[in-house]
Parts: C-alpha cells; structure tokens; sequence
C-alpha cells in the first residue's frame, strides 16, 4: 500500500478545512436566542427549582446556556436539535401550554434516563448526587403529580 504524497496530504487537509468552512454557512443552529419565559410550574419548594436548573434548564426551558462550543457547526447543529426536541417534550418556561410528559420526569430521572449520559459528560453541573438526584425526583414528583419517591436512609 502506498502512502500519500505530501501534495495530497496538503489537498486532503484544504479539502477538510474548506468542508468545515462551508458547515459554518448553514444557518441551522445558529438562533441561540431564548424565547421569553412565559410561565413556570407551582414548584413545590426553591431547592427542587435550583436542582431542575442545575440538570435541566438547558434543554427542558427557555433559559438555555448555549456552551461556546454550541456556536461551532456541527456542533451546533446536533446542540439546537436536543434543545428543541427536549423543549417539545417537556419545557418548564412554557407551563401555560399541556405538558404531558411532566408526570415522567422523575421516573426517568431515577431510572438514569435525564439528563442523558452525553450531556452529562459534557456538563459537570448536570451530574447529580446519589442525594440530590432523589431529591430532585421526589421534588418533581410532588410539583407535576406523578408516583412519589420513598426517602432514603438518613434523609429527610
């Protein structure tokens, strides 16, 4: 087998770079605007809002923090799709429209489901405690309806 010529190691590396240039002109992705906040649920309490925001709010709401490497196509492209699919599913800024899949919040999140694993490789924040994850499902389950938690040992 031959090895390629430093001319076509060169052409191969334009070639690259001029596909990754072209990516940067397709507009999907881009938005990275908010809507508005339009309402919130009832929480049941601060703390299980703040656990939501810490593991949730960047798909599952209208406060997205869009991570820098979100302005970057591809990127981007597969960022703007999670946002959206996961504001379609269940989007806590947006509590005047149904929200059916609110009541599956905590199973999923007990089960390992939310915030998929991904995202939270990529996002420290999002990674919950043992605790805190029982927490947040217990909060959740008691904001949306939906099967309460039992409480571990030692938690109250």
């Amino acid at each position: 087998m031959k090895l390629p010529t430093r001319r076509q190691w060169y052409r191969l590396v334009l070639g690259f770079l001029v596909a990754v240039f072209a990516m940067q002109l397709v507009p999907y992705g881009r938005s990275h605007v908010n809507p508005p906040v339009v309402r919130e649920p009832g929480w049941d309490s601060a703390a299980t809002r703040a656990l939501a925001k810490q593991a949730c709010f960047d798909c599952h709401s209208n406060e997205t923090q869009w991570p820098a490497y979100a302005r970057l196509a591809p990127a981007s492209w597969l960022v703007q799709h999670d946002v959206e699919e996961g504001r379609a599913m269940l989007n806590f800024s947006e509590w005047q429209r149904p929200q059916e899949k609110s009541k599956d919040a905590a199973e999923e999140l007990l089960e390992g489901e939310m915030p998929p694993i991904p995202y939270r490789m990529m996002h420290g924040h999002a990674r919950l405690s043992d605790v805190d994850r029982d927490r947040l499902a217990r909060g959740l389950a008691r904001t949306f309806g939906g099967p309460q938690q039992e409480t571990t040992a030692g938690e109250r």
